[in-house]
């Protein structure tokens, strides 16, 4: 029997403070895509083990993490934080880590 995929979230807050923020905004765009992370792995071309590491928020080399965030086609954006606010706005999003983007709190 094959396996199903979780639902991806199109309300994640794309601010990643920690690894393990960064892991779950990778697991979402390759839940988005409808991979599983084997097959993701082998197209990224790392190892399961490091994807999984990755989503889980472990360490992995940074560039493995690139190689991810490119095959994703996921950016880095890294900016000061004092304009982090500025740039979840612009993206209609909240600074919280609530995850719900300014248009559902607003109704």
């Amino acid at each position: 029997m094959a396996r199903t995929l979780s639902p991806h979230n199109p309300d994640i807050n794309p601010l990643a403070l920690d690894s393990a923020a960064l892991g779950a905004l990778v697991r979402n765009r390759r839940l988005q895509q409808s991979m599983r992370i084997d097959d993701a792995a082998a197209l990224l071309g790392v190892s399961s083990n490091v994807l999984s590491r990755l989503e889980n928020g472990h360490p992995v080399g940074s560039d493995r993490l690139f190689r991810v965030l490119e095959g994703l086609g996921l950016n880095m954006l890294v900016l000061p934080k004092s304009e982090s606010t500025t740039a979840l706005r612009a993206l209609g999003m909240t600074t919280s880590h609530a995850k719900t983007p300014l248009s559902a709190r607003q109704s």
